[in-house]
């Protein structure tokens, strides 16, 4: 049965833009009369001072610098579409559909908030944009982070009209055609509305909840490959003692030493020793890895916060009927949180590509074969096995770490500089969702050259058997990723564990 995810009052987790996000559940929105009826007045108090003449920031002026602009009354209802019109200027890549579909997740979200003086029937058309997969063509590039993302929202606030073009059904396609298929009416939007849906942090949210979720899978799969090379590189497994880790008692770090002794049964009977210490990409593998495991926490309530906010400018509040002009708009905690983690994430990234070089180099693998080549002595002169993959890791490793400069400190004055301090969050986001996919990149190499190690261990005649949990992975992997024994191209390969990445197919350590 598939899961509904229901928009209105409560708050909603990232798992659930999640799951939206990947097609495994089916949105809703809240049926209670009160909430409902919450989203109405908000709408109403705005129309009651409309008719009373009152001066509203973008609803009876100009935007931003022009905000001391009055716009007379005939002209307030043209106002929201020459705001998403003007703001038709985005370029670079477009969104994916999984990205589209949580910014869409996060816009709905936060003007559940009720705070942003919509109509439930704009509410409704969000929720069947997502419910009919009908997913607006978001250029990615165009927002500095404050007044929100008002680029990119402008193709959510258009195609909501009828207006520029939609993915459908696998096609890109005009969205006035989309909607006269679908039997809607294109939405004609009200005084603020535009606003509302542009003036905001969605598009910022929605990628750092697709970050947040690849991160959390990254850490777990960071540690089961580290499990793996500590047994093709013969490593310490006392180097995880748990007695250790009580010395230096930070919880993440403690959690995957823990997660390394689950996967290497060290309570089972030890393996004889090579070396008193192993090089620090094995032994620090948990105070590396522990700096992510344990900023997971605060990343989750900064993005939380955020996606469960109204965050849209100025804030309507119809139970005290008062219009509260303020900047929540601005997405600084959105941006320090991605560029806090794309951080962690290379360093995830330099961790893994320090194992590999070890794996590849008979003056530190212990005994493997160069570059992990499984081809027999007399064609050994010939194969290079994992040669050109560890040299590939590591153009990743360092585009990855090149990419944590901070976008957040890079603020520009714009919009005549009333829009003087920008957070940067959604370039920050992007950096970050790149950051990932180089670090997946990394895992990937590292992760088939792990299991090579292992399987080139498991031909000597003294091998040991694998832990249970290592022995698992190690025959699933075998049965999608043949081993290496003469050379062949590993792209292939590669792209193959990047999709199963993607799809989180490994059972690891609980989350």
């Amino acid at each position: 049965m598939t899961d509904h995810v229901t928009f209105g009052p409560e708050p909603l987790r990232i798992e659930q833009v999640l799951a939206l996000c990947e097609g495994r559940a089916r949105p809703q929105l809240h049926a209670g009369a009160a909430w409902r009826q919450g989203i109405a007045r908000g709408a109403s108090f705005l129309d009651t001072l409309l008719g009373k003449e009152g001066v509203i920031y973008g609803v009876t002026t100009g935007y931003g610098d022009s905000c001391v602009v009055a716009v007379p009354p005939e002209h307030v209802e043209a106002l929201p579409r020459h705001l998403y019109t003007f703001h038709g200027c985005g370029l670079g890549q477009v969104l994916d559909a999984p990205a589209t579909r949580a910014v869409l997740a996060a816009r709905l979200q936060s003007l559940c908030f009720g705070m942003s003086g919509v109509r439930l029937e704009l509410l409704e058309r969000l929720q069947a944009f997502l419910a009919e997969d009908v997913l607006p063509i978001i250029p990615e590039e165009g927002s500095v982070g404050a007044s929100g993302d008002l680029t990119p929202l402008s193709y959510v606030a258009a195609t909501l009209c009828g207006e520029r073009e939609v993915l459908y059904k696998g096609q890109r396609r005009p969205s006035a055609e989309v909607h006269a298929e679908l039997g809607w009416q294109p939405l004609v939007l009200r005084p603020k509305e535009a606003l509302a849906l542009m003036n905001g942090t969605a598009v910022m949210t929605g990628l750092a909840c697709q970050a947040f979720a690849r991160a959390e899978y990254l850490l777990r799969l960071a540690t089961r490959i580290t499990a793996l090379n500590v047994v093709a590189l013969q490593g310490n497994p006392e180097h995880f003692d748990q007695r250790l880790f009580a010395a230096k008692p930070h919880p993440g770090q403690a959690q995957v030493a823990a997660w390394l002794r689950q996967d290497l049964a060290i309570d089972g009977p030890a393996a004889p020793l090579h070396r008193l210490q192993d090089r620090y990409s094995l032994r620090c593998a948990p105070h590396v890895l522990g700096v992510l495991a344990d900023s997971l926490g605060w990343l989750r309530g900064f993005i939380e916060t955020e996606l469960n906010s109204a965050n849209d400018n100025p804030i309507i509040d119809a139970e005290h009927e008062r219009v509260l002009h303020g900047g929540h708009f601005y997405g600084g905690h959105i941006a320090f949180a991605m560029d806090s983690l794309k951080t962690l994430v290379a360093n995830v990234a330099d961790l893994l590509d320090r194992q590999l070089a070890l794996l590849v180099d008979v003056r530190y693998n212990h005994g493997l074969p160069s570059n992990l080549s499984g081809a027999p002595a007399e064609r050994a002169m010939i194969n290079h096995g994992f040669k050109a993959v560890q040299i590939g890791a590591s153009a990743w490793t360092a585009e990855a770490l090149k990419l944590t400069m901070p976008a957040s400190v890079f603020s520009r004055s714009t919009e005549c500089h009333n829009q003087d301090k920008v957070s940067m969050g959604t370039i920050a986001a992007r950096d970050a969702l790149r950051v990932l996919a180089l670090t997946e990149q990394v895992a990937a190499a590292t992760l088939l050259a792990a299991n090579q190690g292992v399987w080139l261990r498991g031909q000597a005649s003294d091998a040991r058997p694998l832990p249970p949990r290592l022995a698992a992975m190690h025959e699933h992997l075998l049965g999608e990723f043949a081993p290496l024994e003469e050379d062949r191209a590993l792209e292939p390969a590669l792209r193959h564990c990047l999709v199963r990445i993607g799809q989180r197919a490994w059972e690891l350590a609980d989350a």
